[in-house]
């Protein structure tokens, strides 16, 4: 054997040896469509602002193929609307696209009848635009909740998959405290899966590591000792999101938003980057309906 041969392996994949399958994925929204504004943003003022989501997605394309990642792309109607040809990029690269809901409205804010239309109306859009069949969903701020039980009954009489929509957590813009932290079947009879947005227990308290703000705002050796505590205390798989407009700085300021909103969504976006890459490393990632398949499996 060779002084070559016989170096150690880079940290980052000696880390990623015999780990656990994690589910990448992407809620593909621009940076006005965010739940943090919506109360300053009016949805009729979205085509005159400056759109920046395709670009940032196909940043977030080049990206993944640095890391040699396949993910899932939560995808709404009106970004797939605007921009077809992002959505046949997205899947001519491998990645899976599912539905994020036409325009980020709340589950909650919706009645059953549109939730059923707004539902139709993006799949269908995103089915025609991607050549892809459509059998994931990820409600718009982790909106399916409490007050939405209805919500998985429509989701699994349209034939989804999975749904990855609730965060079991306390938060003030979303959460369902006490709801299942891991796979779970919401629908008697149905062989829908809800996987929820990844959590870690700390004592009696379930934290956010799942992704998105947490991830961007917390140091990283916090979020990397969080996934692994949990798939060595649960043995289970992570499931991490972010947004392309995280990797973009340069982004326009909203500045009448009110000032914890600001902090959350412009807090180190130019760390972003480099945080990624670091988990693509560290971890094994696949997609969101690979993640789904095994835990149907489970679940028999």
């Amino acid at each position: 054997m060779s002084m070559q041969d016989a170096r150690p392996e880079p940290i980052h994949k000696a880390r990623k040896a015999n780990a656990l399958l994690n589910a990448m994925s992407v809620d593909i929204e621009d940076w006005f469509q965010v739940g943090a504004f919506e109360t300053v943003i009016n949805r009729a003022d979205w085509d005159s602002l400056e759109h920046r989501v395709e670009r940032n997605s196909d940043a977030v394309l080049d990206l993944f193929d640095e890391m040699g990642v396949k993910a899932t792309f939560f995808t709404l109607g009106w970004v797939a609307e605007h921009y077809p040809e992002l959505m046949q990029r997205i899947s001519a690269a491998g990645h899976e696209v599912a539905s994020h809901g036409y325009d980020h409205a709340r589950v909650s804010t919706l009645t059953p009848e549109q939730f059923r239309d707004d539902l139709d109306r993006t799949r269908k859009i995103l089915e025609d635009a991607s050549g892809q069949a459509v059998t994931g969903y990820r409600a718009p701020s982790f909106s399916i909740d409490q007050r939405t039980p209805w919500a998985h009954e429509i989701l699994a009489e349209q034939g989804y998959r999975y749904s990855s929509s609730v965060a079991p957590i306390r938060h003030d813009h979303y959460g369902w405290s006490g709801s299942p932290r891991f796979a779970w079947k919401p629908v008697a009879g149905s062989d829908l899966i809800e996987l929820p947005v990844t959590t870690v227990q700390v004592g009696s308290r379930v934290l956010a590591s799942g992704g998105g703000g947490f991830f961007r705002l917390l140091p990283y050796m916090l979020y990397d000792r969080a996934i692994r505590k949990m798939q060595k205390d649960d043995g289970r798989g992570a499931i991490f999101y972010f947004h392309p407009w995280e990797i973009d700085p340069q982004q326009p300021r909203v500045h009448n938003a009110p000032l914890k909103s600001k902090l959350r969504h412009y807090t180190q976006l130019s760390a972003m980057r480099s945080k990624l890459i670091r988990v693509g490393q560290d971890h094994m990632w696949g997609r969101m309906d690979e993640l789904a398949a095994l835990e149907a499996e489970l679940a028999q």
